[in-house]
């Protein structure tokens, strides 16, 4: 369990932290003046194959760029992680940012700290699923109206107003509060969806979460394949390919036309379920749910 839950709360570490490590720049050649930089701040085997496979999107889309409709902003950074995010955001450029690989949270946390002006040059694909993605899978596993709730920190206050109106429950937890206090709360609900941040999902909470909700019968709705292995119910969850087809969809459409579109959540998903889970919740796991994806289309490079 130990080993299991190290893995599953990988991804929280990952998006909730940043590491002091120098930042390493992929520079294509510039095409027709225009230039793009891929920002990472390690060499791992999974940034290399996030970069290599990123390369591969973006070269074709630059090569189409017209001048005449060059942007005022010539150069466009994609960020891999937080920790090249917060180095981009603290570099004076004329530049466009999309972020990539980093939570919701931490992406807002730091655009949270710049000028507005500066934040709307900001764009992002997040790490996590998008809630309605989840929902949308807890239809699917249950086949009846079920009762969800959600517990979230400060850094996820954001998602209270989505969330109620999709009538999930919503619990507001302070960072010092009983994580216990908050799972009897919501006791009587049928599913938990987790969200991912550090207050709430950490390796001190992880396990009660875990204990509690196999006790009330709960399914947990995790945000990373890793947590569905460590004892969630299910997930969706997008692979580097997947984020990657999202972000060259952007920069097509920013280079194209100029415009840089919100903040969002991957588009692109596939499904985990952990069965040994779903049995024991007597939760009866169709075909449906297995198959529940959105692939990247097949125009896509």
């Amino acid at each position: 369990m130990r080993t299991g839950l190290l893995a599953a709360l990988a991804a929280v570490a990952c998006c909730a932290s940043a590491h002091a490590t120098t930042t390493r720049e992929i520079k294509p050649d510039p095409v027709q003046g225009y230039r793009y930089q891929i920002v990472t701040t390690d060499d791992s085997a999974i940034t290399r194959r996030i970069v290599d496979d990123m390369v591969r999107r973006l070269v074709p889309v630059f090569a189409v760029f017209r001048t005449e409709l060059a942007q005022h902003r010539r150069m466009l950074y994609v960020t891999v992680g937080p920790a090249a995010l917060r180095e981009v955001a603290q570099r004076r450029c004329d530049c466009v940012v999309i972020s990539t690989f980093t939570s919701s949270q931490v992406v807002r946390s730091i655009l949270g700290t710049l000028p507005a002006a500066r934040a709307a040059l900001f764009t992002a694909v997040y790490a996590e699923p998008a809630p309605a993605d989840q929902l949308r899978l807890v239809a699917l596993l249950y086949r009846r109206p079920v009762r969800v709730a959600a517990i979230l920190g400060p850094d996820t206050a954001f998602l209270k107003p989505v969330l109620e109106n999709e009538h999930v429950n919503v619990l507001q937890a302070d960072p010092d509060e009983d994580i216990n206090r908050l799972l009897g709360q919501i006791a009587q609900t049928d599913v938990l969806l987790a969200l991912p941040d550090s207050a709430v999902y950490n390796t001190e909470n992880f396990r009660n979460i875990l204990l509690s909700t196999y006790r009330h019968k709960q399914g947990v709705i995790g945000f990373s394949a890793d947590m569905v292995k460590a004892g969630a119910l299910a997930t969706t969850y997008s692979e580097v390919e997947d984020i990657n087809a999202q972000v060259a969809e952007i920069v097509g459409s920013y280079v194209a036309g100029g415009e840089l579109p919100a903040p969002q959540f991957p588009r692109y998903f596939h499904t985990i379920v952990n069965e040994g889970v779903a049995r024991s919740l007597d939760v009866e796991v169709a075909d449906n749910v297995r198959n529940f994806a959105r692939p990247v289309p097949a125009h896509q490079p």
